[in-house]
């Protein structure tokens, strides 16, 4: 199997447009083969997607997801760029599954890890570098090793970044793309917003007891 360089990635983006990361998936799914690597990447769509990214999408619609048992309640904003397509089966099919993904990841807080506030990222780096199996390692050691770390942790905060629960396989991020490659259109999730009941509500715990005393020296 050739090797997944850098160039081998980068001429594999010149030709197709493609994200680096598609990219590389792509050859190391083809393993190498850059002629199939274009092939994959046009059967899921991502080459066409990426090519239409630049362009504005302000039409759309608001997606809504109740979860069974009423506990549970997303709403998402999904941009497109007509009305015509906002309006169709492919593009309704792709507004519920992603307000479903919002409805099963509880710890995602944010579409992109761009999104993620600079403080945010700072409090999980400082978290990271006084954990106790980085003590007595050499500073440059320990930056290297936080800064994976932390890449993760961010990506688990991302929305875009988690498995698709239909489809393990492949990112959010990617099954987002391969719809938009379908409908031929850019296609963004904008931002949502999570309802878990009973969240933030403090529910004074009673102590039955104390209350049975009080009642027997009453």
């Amino acid at each position: 199997m050739a090797e997944i360089s850098a160039k081998l990635v980068k001429d594999l983006r010149d030709k197709t447009g493609a994200g680096m990361m598609d990219c590389k998936k792509a050859l190391t799914e083809t393993k190498g083969d850059t002629e199939k690597a274009i092939e994959w990447l046009r059967q899921k769509g991502i080459a066409s997607a990426e090519k239409k990214a630049g362009r504005t999408a302000a039409e759309g619609a608001v997606g809504s997801y109740i979860h069974t048992g009423a506990r549970v309640g997303v709403l998402v904003e999904v941009n497109c760029e007509t009305d015509f397509v906002a309006r169709g089966d492919l593009f309704q099919e792709l507004l519920r599954n992603v307000a479903m993904q919002i409805a099963a990841c509880p710890n995602v807080e944010y579409v992109t890890v761009d999104q993620i506030p600079a403080d945010v990222a700072a409090k999980e780096k400082a978290i990271e570098m006084g954990r106790d199996d980085l003590a007595g390692k050499p500073e440059a050691m320990k930056e290297k090793i936080v800064e994976g770390r932390i890449g993760k942790r961010l990506k688990e905060l991302a929305l875009l970044e988690q498995p698709f629960i239909k489809d393990s396989t492949m990112t959010v991020a990617e099954m987002v793309k391969q719809v938009a490659g379908k409908i031929g259109e850019n296609i963004q999730v904008r931002r949502f917003t999570r309802y878990t009941l009973g969240e933030g509500i403090e529910v004074e715990k009673a102590d039955f007891a104390a209350e049975v005393a009080a009642m027997k020296a009453s």
